[in-house]
Parts: C-alpha cells; sequence; structure tokens
C-alpha cells in the first residue's frame, strides 16, 4: 500500500502547480484523501481534504479561493491544483488517506488519516 506525490517544484509567486498523488495497493474510492504542508520547523498543517466521492471538499481558510483539491477514482490518483502561490506557501506538501471509518469533523487532523505518502517540496519566490 503507497502513495506516491508527484508535481512540486520551484515557482515564482502569482504561479500555478497541480501535485499529484497515486495510489498503489488501495483502491483511492474507498478514501478521503487529504493534503497537508510542513514548512521547516513547523508542525504538519492541514491543507485540504475530499470525501470518497469527491463531491464535499474542505480547505484551511489560507488556500481558500486559491487551491482546489479533486481526484479521478478510476486513476486512484488525487490532485490538488494551486493557484497564486505565495511566498508563504513554501513547504514539504503530503497527500494522505483517511479509512471509511473516518468521521469527516475529523478530517483536518493528521491523526484521522493513516497512510502517507513520501512528499513533495514546493517552494514559492518572491
Amino acid at each position: 500500500v503507497q502513495l506516491q506525490a508527484s508535481g512540486g517544484g520551484l515557482v515564482q509567486a502569482g504561479g500555478s502547480l497541480r501535485l499529484s498523488c497515486t495510489a498503489s495497493g488501495l483502491a483511492l474510492s474507498s478514501y478521503a484523501m487529504g493534503w497537508f504542508r510542513q514548512a521547516p520547523g513547523k508542525e504538519r498543517d492541514f491543507v485540504a481534504a475530499s470525501r470518497r466521492r469527491g463531491g464535499t471538499t474542505h480547505y484551511h481558510d489560507s488556500v481558500k479561493g486559491r487551491f482546489t483539491i479533486s481526484r479521478d477514482n478510476a486513476k486512484d490518483t488525487t490532485y490538488l491544483q494551486m493557484n497564486s502561490l505565495k511566498p508563504e506557501d513554501t513547504a514539504v506538501y503530503y497527500c494522505a488517506a483517511a479509512p471509511p471509518s473516518t468521521i469527516w469533523s475529523s478530517i483536518f487532523t493528521t491523526r484521522a488519516y493513516n497512510i502517507w505518502g513520501q512528499g513533495t517540496q514546493v517552494t514559492v519566490s518572491s
């Protein structure tokens, strides 16, 4: 069982990136999916999450209107489209899967997730 994140890189402020997270060994349609980020010396923070079918999403206030989480269950892949990037968005971004029993109200916490990807670095220059 594995999540593989990709798509990070170096971008100027105001630019865009799309992160991808592909699952192997599990059916993504059975899991709520989340994105978190961790800047150097800081805790891992919630960014966005989507329900199993993707119809319901939740975002941290700092990324609302700029980031969009989506998923293609047929491809076992979830995405994070990031627009209007800011230097403060610089971090390692992690995707994670939460089991079917997860209560939606806990989806913004790291403890709700039991499978994590390896992280992809996003650096936004000013």
